[in-house]
């Protein structure tokens, strides 16, 4: 974690050996680490808008296991436009996703 001014930056996790071993369909509960809201909801896959909070909520808040348990790279591709991310992840996913896009 990185410390700028007296805020602290979460480093975010992009790791580059993403696949699609990650759950496409069925339920999922996050850990509370990733989803601290403190509802402990269950996300319905099938569903793409909870499919899209999941996603933001793992790229936001997760370590690159996380994000490798959670997230399907091809899934992430799809959505990857329709995700409500805040500019410090976006910026930080954007290299993988343009590189994976450019070899589609």
């Amino acid at each position: 974690m990185a410390q700028v001014g007296t805020a602290r930056v979460r480093r975010v996790a992009v790791p580059a050996d993403l696949c699609d071993a990650a759950p496409d369909h069925g339920t999922v509960r996050l850990p509370l680490r990733l989803s601290w809201s403190g509802e402990a909801m269950m996300y319905d896959l099938s569903n793409r808008r909870h499919l899209r909070r999941v996603y933001e909520q793992v790229l936001r808040e997760g370590t690159e296991a996380d994000v490798r348990a959670y997230v399907r790279a091809t899934t992430l591709l799809e959505v990857w436009d329709e995700l409500w991310l805040p500019p410090a992840v976006r910026q930080a996913w954007e290299p993988w996703i343009a590189a994976r896009r450019t070899t589609r």
